[in-house]
């Protein structure tokens, strides 16, 4: 059975980070399910509409990854979402994958307290949302452990052949990379 992956798009969702992230997934072979969190159309900070695959359940809990993408209000909008909450913390219990962007290190996963005692990254100047015992790296993309965080749009790629690397292995993801001219 291959590797699955959620990512969850809200409104104001920043549409390079989402788009990227499922484009590169897809490229190395994963199955993306893009759930939308109330809507099957989500409209981006930019005003890109998306049609998602689904509106996301509360126990969406059969991924091996769950990626969210950052934007304003889009990250807000996650973080206060239940649904949101219950996957993340039941995603990082079983030591699967959680990748963050963006607002969304901040905002969604400093809250539920994912990123206590860990390395993290996120877009320049939300750093003082981190908690005390956040290690925040000034680092395009930061791994610890099942965690991994980028900082915003033009690290999207960079963060996606990450995921890519821990999800698939290396040599995947410099097929990939290969494949996108990513250097």
């Amino acid at each position: 059975m291959g590797k699955k992956a959620i990512i969850i798009l809200a409104d104001g969702f920043e549409e390079i980070e989402a788009i990227t992230v499922i484009d590169i997934l897809k490229r190395a072979g994963v199955e993306v399910n893009i759930c939308g969190l109330n809507t099957e159309k989500v409209k981006g900070s930019n005003g890109v509409i998306v049609v998602t695959d689904k509106i996301l359940k509360k126990d969406e809990i059969e991924y091996d990854a769950c990626v969210l993408p950052g934007g304003m209000p889009g990250a807000e909008n996650l973080a206060a979402s239940e649904k949101v909450k219950k996957i993340l913390l039941d995603t990082n219990s079983r030591g699967k994958i959680i990748a963050a962007i963006c607002a969304a290190p901040t905002i969604v996963l400093t809250p539920l307290g994912l990123l206590d005692d860990k390395s993290a990254t996120c877009y320049p100047g939300m750093e003082s949302s981190f908690s005390d015992t956040t290690n925040y790296k000034k680092d395009d993309v930061v791994i610890d452990e099942n965690i991994i965080t980028s900082q915003g749009p033009a690290t999207a790629l960079k963060f996606a052949i990450a995921i890519v690397d821990a999800f698939c292995g290396q040599a995947v993801a410099q097929k990939v990379a290969n494949a996108t001219l990513f250097k």
